[in-house]
């Protein structure tokens, strides 16, 4: 990831930039419409004429056509003999769900924000937000399956197995885990497919993640381990059951009351658990221009996660960027003495364990 040498400084620069910018939200545009439409699979069974995507993908034959010249102007598809056909490395990316490389569901996430965008005016104005719920299933779904290749690709067999504390508590039979804010629960399926002897128990007060989540788990074969409750985080712990290991994949940074999830969370651990959450990788302070990572995390911030945390009142209206310093400040309101930064690569995520 780069950081821009400067930022524009003559209005040619800008407009350039502006440009470019445009050029690469229709790429987004015609993702979208490809990864919706299972155009992108569709290609994957060989060159096919305008007429042939149309017939098997079930579309109209003159969109078929502007689609694939589309896609082939801007490089994405070829064209060769009258017919159009997906690159092998593109496919990984965009018409390959298992695929660790892939990519497309950002698309289905972008739009969806940009959806959104007349009712934030309205929001910057007045100081409101917008609920989770506003931004729609391609939200919900696309960040799922964003996420799923890290988590099925990495989570239990590259990541786990370098923070021993988690690692040997879920090798042991009869492991039990907490997660906070499933999603599409992929990273609970992730966790019980790694670890046989472990079960998993979600949590998440959006009644569609709910849904996909047991959706999710009964096609990857885990449901029996696997379950799935709609209920806030910051309540989760009213049962009184303790867990081996207590997690928040991606999500803390959007909740209204993220300190009552920590608390919560805390509880769920009780004296012998632990308390591990991953959210979005960016600097421990605001400097100025950023590297293309921290303003990708400030779109989010912008458009999706600080609107969405600003849904609810009161709110600690956090955003996307959750830095180091203030997750050490909330968790020590919730009652952790100690934030600690795990040695893990990776590009968008960093991981912490709570003490």
């Amino acid at each position: 990831m780069t950081t821009p040498d400067a930022p524009a400084r003559t209005s040619q620069e800008l407009v350039e930039r502006i440009f470019s910018a445009s050029v690469a939200a229709m790429d987004i545009f015609g993702i979208y419409l490809g990864e919706r439409l299972g155009l992108y699979r569709a290609l994957t069974n060989g060159p096919l004429s305008t007429e042939a995507l149309a017939t098997t993908a079930g579309i109209d034959p003159r969109y078929a056509r502007e689609w694939l010249e589309q896609q082939a102007a801007s490089g994405l598809v070829d064209f060769a003999g009258g017919a159009f056909s997906l690159p092998p490395a593109y496919a990984a990316v965009l018409a390959d769900r298992d695929s660790a490389d892939y990519f497309a569901p950002i698309a289905r996430m972008l739009v969806a924000a940009a959806g959104q965008l007349p009712s934030l005016v309205s929001a910057f104005r007045t100081g409101g937000g917008i609920g989770w719920d506003a931004y729609g299933h391609d939200m919900i779904e696309g960040q799922s399956e964003l996420n799923r290749p890290f988590f099925l690709h990495q989570l239990g067999t590259d990541v786990f197995p370098r923070i021993p504390p988690v690692h040997e508590r879920l090798s042991r039979p009869g492991a039990s885990v907490a997660e906070i804010g499933f999603g599409g629960g992929w990273a609970s399926i992730a966790i019980a497919r790694a670890y046989p002897g472990a079960r998993v128990d979600g949590f998440d007060p959006d009644a569609h993640s709910v849904r996909i989540a047991r959706e999710n788990a009964e096609g990857a074969g885990v449901s029996d381990r696997a379950t799935f409750h709609q209920m806030d985080g910051a309540e989760a712990a009213a049962s009184g059951r303790t867990y081996d290991l207590v997690c928040a994949f991606e999500c803390l940074h959007d909740m209204a009351n993220p300190v009552a999830v920590l608390a919560s969370m805390r509880e769920l651990a009780g004296s012998n658990g632990v308390v591990l959450v991953m959210d979005e990788r960016v600097p421990d302070e605001f400097t100025g221009p950023g590297d293309e990572v921290e303003r990708f995390m400030y779109g989010w911030s912008v458009t999706t996660c600080l609107p969405n945390g600003l849904a609810e009142s009161p709110s600690a209206a956090t955003g996307t960027v959750l830095r180091l310093p203030i997750l050490e400040t909330y968790a020590r309101e919730a009652g952790f003495e100690a934030v600690d930064v795990l040695d893990i690569e990776n590009d968008f995520f960093r991981f912490y364990i709570l003490r």
